[in-house]
């Protein structure tokens, strides 16, 4: 990778539009490519729409493809200012469901606003309800008043940890845990995406949001960042979503899982309803 290359994709993200411009002018090829992404691309997901014009004067592409069929074109197409670049004749826009997703980011992150605090862990889940959710954890319903709950239990102790909650939402259900990571481990998620989706996710005060997905018992997804940049082997659904999402891991988690929250309650508690999980090795 050139030097002046490199240099150029980073002034995308956070240069001056007069670096952006003088590294333009300098490099060999404008559309050089790094990590499956030119320099515009990165423009345009920054929201950086004056150094994205810079870079199209300088003659990069906006509708060259790469990053899953979102060229930079097409991915201005479902951000704050679609008419960012000219579409050529016969090229196509946004799809009927791309359309919606985006549409129902602008709902879902008004909804949850920004969450700021971290150490709880969450589990979004597709198509079953709160109900399921403890049956399929074999999971003792605490017969407590929710908000009253958390005035009783100690986070601090180990014990804690066999405590989730757990709120019917729009499109399925979510399992909370304000002090700890629980509902994000394998033992949680591969029994409550039998026959569905689960996206986990544990809020890490140490290394940031750690996601993982499971669908159908297993885990297909590991070590993820919901909310960050999408990696150059995502698919469509992945690189849209964290264009949509990008600094909102929880609302990118609902969203993955195709929840439709209609308040921060799900995430922030009280939950519905508290549950005991039984004792086992939840990391097996």
């Amino acid at each position: 990778m050139d030097d002046d290359v490199l240099d150029l994709h980073e002034a995308a993200e956070d240069g001056s539009l007069a670096e952006v411009v003088e590294l333009a002018a300098r490099v060999a090829d404008v559309d050089a490519e790094y990590e499956g992404r030119t320099a515009l691309w990165v423009a345009v997901y920054e929201g950086r729409h004056d150094v994205a014009r810079a870079l199209a004067a300088a003659g990069a592409d906006p509708w060259r493809p790469m990053m899953s069929g979102w060229s930079p074109g097409r991915l201005s197409l479902a951000g704050p200012e679609p008419g960012l670049f000219r579409r050529p004749a016969g090229m196509s826009g946004l799809t009927e469901d791309e359309s919606a997703a985006v549409v129902e980011a602008g709902r879902l992150t008004a909804v949850l606003g920004e969450i700021e605090y971290d150490g709880f862990g969450l589990a979004c889940v597709a198509g079953i309800s709160a109900a399921e959710a403890a049956r399929r954890l074999e999971a003792t319903v605490e017969v407590v008043d929710p908000e009253e709950f958390l005035d009783e239990i100690d986070p601090s102790a180990e014990e804690s940890l066999a405590f989730v909650g757990v709120t019917d939402v729009p499109g399925g259900c979510v399992v909370s845990q304000p002090w700890g990571y629980v509902p994000q481990t394998p033992g949680v998620t591969r029994r409550l995406s039998v026959g569905t989706l689960c996206y986990g996710m544990y809020a890490n005060p140490a290394s940031g949001h750690q996601g993982s997905v499971a669908r159908d018992g297993e885990i297909v997804g590991w070590d993820l960042h919901p909310g960050g940049s999408p990696w150059e082997d995502d698919g469509p659904r992945e690189v849209l979503l964290s264009y949509l999402y990008q600094g909102n891991p929880e609302a990118y988690c609902c969203a993955y899982a195709g929840l439709r929250l209609t308040g921060e309650r799900a995430v922030t508690g009280p939950p519905d309803v508290w549950l005991c999980l039984p004792e086992r090795d939840y990391w097996a």
